[in-house]
């Protein structure tokens, strides 16, 4: 003969609470340990487990009296667990129904005046090439950087500052010619040529 194949631990768990439900009395773990291997197949091994399992799920209810530990569980206790189970999960629904409803108003309200039209592609199309125009532009200002009035003001700047040296510088020449003239006796044109002076030489206006 084939080896019978053991109960699983829910099996188990459901058996133990029918086993309540149908004797509707009070027992200690050593009364389950003898009434549920005969009735519902449980292993006695097993009972105090299973049992556990039940308590702390609220299934079985238990107390300690004196030194004796009593469980317990009845019929109408399941019903009222499920009834407020059943009103738990339909109020966790009325919640989602009302926020699918609010998203729901939220989408169509975002929508509006987003409708794929012949008019609303052309213009997401103009939007498109109106950027593209825009980052053009912003390409060719920047070529012309040099043009920007903040820049042309720095430049006219420095320009004044490159006028105001060289007219030092020349206005130096002019007084080291003018010394050595009277100083040697040389004429001008020799100054000039011997220190590669042009002829032409004069303040910038």
């Amino acid at each position: 003969m084939s080896k019978r194949k053991g109960l699983s631990i829910e099996e188990k768990r459901q058996r133990l609470l029918q086993l309540f439900y149908e004797k509707k009395d009070v027992f200690q773990l050593k009364d389950l340990e003898k009434i549920a291997p005969k009735e519902k197949g449980i292993i006695s091994q097993s009972v105090k487990e299973v049992t556990q399992s039940l308590v702390d799920d609220g299934l079985i209810d238990t107390d300690k009296i004196g030194t004796s530990i009593y469980f317990w569980a009845f019929p109408s206790k399941a019903v009222n667990n499920r009834k407020r189970k059943l009103e738990d999960l339909k109020k966790q629904i009325e919640e989602a129904k009302k926020k699918l409803k609010s998203v729901n108003e939220a989408v169509t309200k975002a929508q509006i005046g987003r409708e794929d039209t012949e008019n609303r592609t052309k213009l997401v199309k103009e939007l498109n090439l109106a950027e593209k125009e825009k980052e053009e532009l912003k390409e060719e200002i920047q070529k012309y950087k040099d043009s920007d009035p903040d820049v042309l003001e720095s430049i006219k700047k420095q320009t004044e500052i490159a006028k105001e040296a060289t007219n030092r510088w020349t206005d130096n020449v002019f007084s080291i010619k003018s010394w050595c003239k009277k100083k040697f006796s040389i004429e001008e044109s020799v100054l000039n040529k011997q220190f590669s002076i042009p002829e032409e030489l004069d303040y910038v206006e």
